[in-house]
């Protein structure tokens, strides 16, 4: 327990602070449909977890300040004990249904980093996991973690952990000092403006570290609580102008949200709007306007949403997320609202089931010691079902796989056309499968995207080091994807090859747009024209040009490009791009292992932008390259299979395994031979 000085002084007569506010509860009914309908695609509107972090802020500080205010001190015992009974128990219970689900479900691939998600989630530390990995919050790939939306929890239990024990420290040396609170308002505005200064700074360098890390999201946060200082002051607002302050916040609010888009970069200045609104509406309702937005925002409806929105969060995401694999199909339009209630629903359920035993169970009030046991015993609980279900075997069925033959990858034609029949995996492929999600290229670099520069390293020379001739392939990932092959082929024809690989960059000269970042992708410009520089000084028998094909495609900047090529005088080959399934191969193989054609995609479907490929086909023929078409090789009968002759062909949704490369290296080798020769 921790003791400040004498309480201030009872509050003016003027002042017409309540202790329950129907419009924040409306409030946060209203930012829990936005966090739901834009999750699963109703309604592009983002900032409702923004609004849910002010109003969290806002409401943790009241009840703080108050307590300050009344006894002279604060019970963080109290306090933690609120908090674990409120959050604990219903986000142990959707932790581990959620982890059922998944082994139940979901790709067996997926489970134990799902599970490592799971347990990052019971400890509150979601948020840095994501950040840590790089994860694109909108990525749309199947790549998304059932337990993804953790992160904004796991961002207010590490603020309701610190919050208390800064704001009572603040506040006793403002009281000390300055017999006032004034230290406290210069802490909290020191506080805001260091964060937002953070997530400006850090949305353009570090997009993923700058969405989910604590530092960047704690402004919105310590903008609520600036509020619940300030309350008593502005409860003395004029209540005509409170009621226009507060419909105005409702309009920048959802006005702002609207016109943020999964392109914007956030959280930046961005979620500035949204948080600025939802302050306006607090701040207005501090004066309780009997024309202020409370009037729309307090009603039964949106009264029952507010109470049942913690455990609406909790649900709708994993729900979403797992949807596909439950019901066997894509997510069709119907499907959406189906989530959405089927999730209410579940939020119902556990609220008057579970969360009110909890909250309301008057032994556990009395003492906040048995709260803070029974939250922390939850917690402790989907932890250690968490750890347990990381090192369980997967549920990857071996029922029903064929014989295996001899063959395995790409052999001929016919090796292709007799996949596109194949009804289950065999033997080698289920034995391949849990590890395919790694077999991606051995040989060969590849630069990240901040690279701005190529430079020569030793990764970068596969083949025969020490061959007489030079073979250069530059690309994006699409070229380093082949690099086993490469170097295969550079041994067996004695050449040295050197790649030259960035993620997200095409070769040919045309303006990208990077999703990562968000802007145009100068860093490829600039590498891509070091890289020309080096292929000057090496002067290579042969460049290999393969690249994914873009929307960005122009013959113009395939023209230069290919020129500048042309004009290094070596013999030039062009490798058509390979076709992308659009899902995650070894995913979908693991949940359809007796229906492997569920995974194989339409030929159509997976040959992305064909009249641009046309295009920088036409332009490297003009410019005497030698095409090599792969299609054949991927493709027969109209469907592209993911698996030819036992061996998996993509390692994710769109780059092919370093197992099906190498079984290529015959196919690619005559071209490659002849241009060597000539």
């Amino acid at each position: 327990m921790t003791t400040l000085t004498r309480h201030r002084a009872t509050a003016p007569k003027t002042e017409r602070l309540r202790k329950y506010r129907p419009d924040i509860q409306g409030l946060r009914a209203v930012a829990i449909m936005m966090v739901v309908s834009m999750h699963v695609g109703l309604v592009d509107i983002h900032g409702g977890v923004d609004v849910s972090f002010v109003l969290s802020g806002f409401l943790i500080g009241s009840q703080l300040l108050a307590e300050i205010d009344k006894t002279g001190k604060v019970s963080l015992s109290k306090f933690w004990a609120r908090r674990m009974r409120r959050l604990a128990p219903g986000m142990a219970l959707v932790i581990v249904v959620t982890a059922g689900l998944a082994w139940l479900y979901a790709s067996p691939l997926r489970f134990r980093s799902d599970m490592k998600d799971g347990l990052s989630s019971a400890l509150s530390v979601m948020n840095w996991r994501l950040a840590e990995t790089g994860t694109d919050y909108f990525a749309n790939d199947g790549t998304q973690s059932p337990y993804q939306h953790f992160w904004s929890l796991g961002i207010e239990e590490q603020f309701y952990l610190a919050a208390p024990i800064a704001l009572v420290a603040v506040a006793w040396l403002s009281r000390l000092v300055f017999r006032n609170r004034a230290l406290v308002a210069v802490f909290l505005v020191a506080v805001v403006a260091g964060s937002l200064y953070l997530s400006v700074k850090q949305t353009a360098s570090n997009q993923p570290l700058a969405y989910f890390g604590t530092q960047t999201r704690i402004w919105e946060l310590a903008c609520g609580i600036l509020l619940a200082l300030s309350a008593p002051l502005l409860s003395r607002m004029n209540v005509g102008l409170a009621g226009v302050v507060s419909w105005l916040g409702l309009v920048t609010t959802i006005g702002t949200a609207l016109l943020i888009t999964k392109e914007t970069p956030l959280p930046g200045y961005a979620v500035g709007g949204p948080v600025l609104g939802a302050c306006m509406i607090i701040a207005g309702g501090c004066a309780a306007p009997r024309l202020g937005v409370e009037r729309l925002l307090d009603n039964p409806v949106f009264n029952f949403i507010g109470n049942v929105s913690y455990g609406w969060y909790l649900w709708h995401w994993p729900i979403l997320i797992l949807w596909p694999d439950i019901v066997g199909r894509d997510m069709s339009y119907s499907d959406r609202f189906r989530v959405v209630f089927l999730s209410f629903f579940l939020a119902i359920l556990m609220y008057y089931s579970f969360e009110l035993r909890f909250r309301t169970n008057k032994e556990l009030v009395a003492r906040p010691w048995k709260g803070i046991l029974t939250g922390a015993t939850a917690i402790a609980a989907a932890a250690g079902a968490m750890a347990f279900a990381m090192v369980a075997p997967l549920n990857l069925s071996t029922s029903g796989s064929v014989a295996s033959s001899g063959s395995v990858g790409y052999s001929d034609a016919d090796s292709v056309k007799s996949s596109v029949l194949q009804k289950k995996l065999s033997a080698t492929t289920l034995n391949a499968l849990p590890n395919s999600k790694e077999d991606h290229t051995h040989y060969g670099c590849i630069d990240d995207t901040d690279v701005k520069k190529f430079v020569m390293r030793d990764n970068c020379v596969i083949g025969d080091t020490a061959g007489r001739t030079t073979t250069v392939v530059i690309g994006d990932s699409h070229a380093w994807q082949w690099g086993d092959a490469f170097h295969q082929l550079g041994q067996q024809l004695h050449t040295k090859v050197v790649t030259m690989a960035k993620g997200g960059c095409s070769p040919e000269i045309y303006s990208i747009t990077n999703p990562e970042l968000n802007r145009e992708y100068s860093e490829c410009d600039s590498w891509r024209q070091s890289a020309f520089e080096e292929i000057k000084t090496l002067h290579p028998e042969v460049v290999v040009v393969t690249s994914r094909i873009r929307q960005e495609v122009t013959e113009s900047g395939a023209e230069k490009a290919f020129k500048v090529l042309e004009a290094s005088g070596a013999k030039l080959i062009y490798i058509t791009d390979t076709p992308q399934p659009g899902r995650n191969v070894p995913d979908c193989l693991a949940t359809h292992t007796d229906d492997v054609p569920a995974c194989n995609p339409k030929q159509d479907a997976a040959i992305q932008f064909p009249a641009f490929r046309a295009t920088e086909q036409k332009v490297a023929v003009r410019h005497g390259a030698e095409v090599i078409d792969v299609l054949p090789a991927f493709c027969a009968s109209g469907v592209c299979p993911t698996v030819i002759s036992h061996q998996i062909v993509y390692f994710d949704s769109s780059h092919i395994t370093a197992g099906y490369a190498k079984s290529l290296a015959p196919y690619l080798k005559p071209t490659l031979q002849k241009a060597l020769a000539g």
